[in-house]
């Protein structure tokens, strides 16, 4: 793999988008590929009965999390470890404010298909697709979420996308959770990827949680685009899988422009009315800038902290390093994939 070294992180070494080898089973193969054989049939169609139909009816939130548990546990993901920053084991019901609740956001990782589907069967949230040089989100839809993890990366949206920003998304929906993936595409969980400028338009009271998922094994990551075989084969060959759950705690976007304090006017003399005019179309200009799709990546030294202060926590919760790849990089990388594949 010495031919992909342009695409290793130059601080740590690190190759996110290579994919991450699965161990040989040995004598075990017979008895692996009798699993597999079992669970892929049946997992079709547990997940295509939902997609297709139970999703539509009126079952509510219960029955939809039971249906994705359903869908998690026929592969065997059946352990979850699950850790909350500043909560002890057992008292979770003491500190609820410490875990995401309607009208906060979850900034995810991105590694595997099974990320959107665990967050659904736990929070019951809405989702939105980022892009790495907008501040818009796109409306996305349980099933899109798990095709992105298996799609090649996209740098924009398309021209029929529906772009919202999230504070207004948030606002027509006050009762739910939104999960964002900032990374924009999934890597082998060995790193975390440049963040998107998508969560600056996130309101300045909104709770942001960093929820970091990592699996073990770790091979049921897809960083190579439509391995469906390959997934299939690592998820459902194997009789367990465990998922670790880290949320940090809330993070708030302090990158907001705070209006300042009208200042008592005392006198006429005292005051300038002109320099006021001036003072608030200057302000009223630098709002709508931030506000506009010109504006791509973060502009003020309070948007670089707010989204290192994510990164960093994302980083921090999956014991990983923060890397200088992201959606572009991979692009790259996948057209030097195909390529050598094709000499094969």
């Amino acid at each position: 793999m010495e031919k992909f070294s342009q695409f290793r992180d130059k601080g740590s070494g690190i190759a996110p988008f290579l994919p991450i080898p699965t161990e040989p089973a040995g004598i075990q193969l017979p008895f692996h590929i009798f699993l597999f054989v079992c669970r892929v049939p049946l997992l079709l169609v547990f997940a295509l009965s939902y997609f297709l139909v139970l999703q539509w009816m009126p079952i509510g939130v219960l029955g939809r999390k039971a249906s994705l548990w359903c869908i998690l546990g026929l592969p065997g993901i059946w352990w979850v470890d699950l850790r909350i920053d500043g909560v002890k084991r057992g008292s979770l019901a003491k500190n609820s404010t410490s875990i995401p609740q309607a009208g906060s956001i979850i900034a995810a990782s991105s590694a595997s298909p099974i990320d959107a589907l665990y967050l659904s069967a736990i929070f019951d949230p809405l989702f939105v697709a980022s892009y790495p040089h907008s501040r818009l989100v796109e409306p996305i839809s349980l099933f899109t979420a798990v095709c992105r993890a298996f799609s090649y990366p996209k740098l924009n949206p398309s021209g029929r996308a529906k772009l919202i920003d999230l504070k207004t998304y948030l606002k027509k929906h006050p009762t739910r959770i939104v999960v964002v993936f900032p990374e924009c595409t999934t890597s082998n969980g060995r790193g975390i990827l440049p963040m998107s400028p998508s969560l600056l338009s996130a309101p300045p009271r909104t709770k942001v949680f960093p929820v970091s998922l990592r699996y073990t094994p770790p091979d049921i990551t897809t960083p190579i685009p439509h391995a469906y075989f390959t997934f299939l084969w690592n998820l459902c060959s194997k009789p367990t899988h465990c998922i670790r759950i880290r949320i940090a705690e809330p993070v708030y976007n302090t990158s907001k422009r705070t209006s300042e304090p009208v200042v008592a006017k005392t006198s006429s003399y005292a005051t300038n009315h002109f320099d006021t005019l001036a003072t608030d179309n200057v302000a009223s200009d630098a709002d709508t800038l931030v506000g506009s799709e010109e504006v791509e990546g973060p502009t003020t030294k309070e948007e670089r902290a707010f989204l290192d202060k994510v990164a960093e926590a994302l980083a921090r919760l999956g014991r990983v390093k923060r890397l200088g790849l992201g959606a572009k990089e991979k692009v790259d990388f996948l057209d030097m994939w195909k390529t050598s594949r094709r000499r094969r």
